[in-house]
This record gives C-alpha cells, structure tokens and sequence, in this order.
C-alpha cells in the first residue's frame, strides 16, 4: 500500500508534467518546457519529441481511427483489454517498440505523417540516449544499487496503473472519427488532491477545445463554459467503475450500457456486437 501511494504521488504528476509541458504551457519560457519534457518522459520510456508531436496528433485529430497518433490500442474494450490498459501493458509495449525503432532510424507512418523531416535525426538521438540511460540503470541495480529499485523502478510501475486509471476515462467509450470534441472526450469529477496532482485534467473537454490554456485556468475556463458542456463523470472512482462494469458485460456477452457515465451509441448494444479492437503505432 506503502508503494502504491508513493507511486501514484510520484507518477501521475510525473506523467501531467511531461503532458503540460509537450504543450508548452507549464512554464512562460520554450527551453524550461523543453528540458521538463524530457525529464519526465525519460519516467515513462517516450521520447519526449515523438511525445510533442504525437500528442499534438491527437488534438488535431481526437479519437480518429486513421489519424490520431495517440489512439487507445483498444476502441471497443472487452475486459481483457482493459486489463491491457489500465496495467500499462498496452503502454509499454507500445512506448518500447517507438523507442527500439526510433534508435534505429525506422520511422513509421505516423511518425513521418506528423514529425517535421528536420526533427527526426533529434528523435535518433534521444531515442539512443534514453536507451543508455535505462541500461546504466539496470547494471547500477544488477551491481548492487537496489534503492534505484526500490525508490523508482517498482514505484513507477505500480503507480503507473493510478496514471492511466486517470487517462482511460478520458476517450473509452466515446466517439470515434467525430469532429465534436463534445463526443469524442470525457470530462470528470474528482477531489482537489487528485486534482492537484493531476494538474487539472479532470476537465479534459475544456482542456480538448482550448488545448493552448494553461493548466491553472482549465477550473476558470470550465466553469465559463460550463452551461455549454457535456455533465461531466460522476467522480474518478464511480466514473471508472462504471467504466469496468462495461467492459465486463461486454466481455460476458451482457447489455454494455452504462448507468452514469457518457457513451457513443454504437458502444451500447445487448451483447451480440462484434468485439472490436485496433492497434495503432
């Protein structure tokens, strides 16, 4: 338990950092973005420019089977795929195969569809250069050094399933390939400490629609729009309880319709739909 509090005080600002700081709006200065960018992706194994423009990808382009970079491995969720998700498998392999080819120089589509020519030598070279550093590490703990273990490694992977219990809720079942933010993405409620560490992203429509303010004005600028958004989930734990309920009933071949929580149309069905899921590089 001990392990799992730290882990999430420790990752999910971490992964909310190396978020606001992809935008570029953390800080008032271009090179404290950048160099906060790459500290905090190093945590989570992703370069931190593929990062940048991957994740400016997914803003342009949110929830769109073709186009978004940062599309979720698993649109329509079974409860196998959540498992997936939610412990960082999907995450993992997907941030260690980019990471793998990148240091080689093999660019994939997306990569090349949303990566300006002149930036892709940079991704090389950080690519490698992460890769050292995680090596270094590995033989610091493999000759002895075990608090790098024990203070970071394990920290960051059970704290890792907190993080993405926050950015699940964020897409799973909603639209895909609409041009409305309204249906694509999910705002929620949660407490100020989950909102303090999760730097505001709870209100993650407001976020969707204005992407260039800061995290500090999302609470002024949500309740500005308030009257013109979508209610938002019923609070982080019920709103992802809600989510498994889902993808339990759809797995056991149930009715997948949720009681509190927004869904796409087409995501609820008496159980006969034909399960689908896409991976995206």
């Amino acid at each position: 338990m001990a392990q799992l509090l730290y882990g999430t005080i420790l990752v999910v600002p971490v992964c909310a950092m190396s978020h606001e700081t992809a935008h570029g709006t953390a800080f008032r200065t271009r090179w404290l973005n950048d160099a906060v960018c790459w500290i905090t992706s190093l945590v989570y194994l992703q370069e931190p420019l593929h990062r940048r423009y991957t994740h400016t990808q997914h803003h342009t382009y949110t929830w769109n089977t073709e186009k978004d970079a940062q599309l979720a491995g698993h649109l329509t969720m079974d409860f196998p795929g959540w498992l997936d998700e939610v412990l960082g498998f999907s995450m993992y392999r997907f941030h260690i195969s980019a990471l793998w080819t990148l240091a080689a120089s093999r660019y994939s589509k997306t990569v090349l569809d949303c990566v300006p020519e002149s930036e892709l030598p940079k991704l090389t070279r950080n690519a490698r250069l992460f890769i050292l550093i995680y090596c270094v590490i590995a033989m610091l703990i493999d000759f002895g050094h075990m608090w790098l273990f024990w203070f970071i490694v394990l920290p960051l992977l059970i704290g890792g399933v907190s993080m993405l219990l926050f950015t699940i809720i964020q897409h799973a079942e909603m639209q895909e390939n609409t041009p409305s933010i309204l249906e694509s993405t999910r705002s929620f409620k949660t407490i100020w400490p989950a909102s303090f560490l999760y730097m505001n992203m709870e209100h993650h429509v407001a976020h969707h629609l204005y992407p260039q303010i800061p995290f500090y004005s999302l609470p002024n600028l949500n309740q500005a729009l308030k009257q013109q958004l979508p209610e938002p989930g019923p609070g982080f734990w019920r709103t992802n309880l809600e989510l498994l309920s889902v993808v339990v009933c759809r797995s056991l071949g149930g009715n997948t319709k949720a009681r509190g929580i927004r869904q796409a149309p087409h995501k609820i069905t008496d159980g006969h739909q034909d399960k689908v899921s896409q991976k995206i590089m």
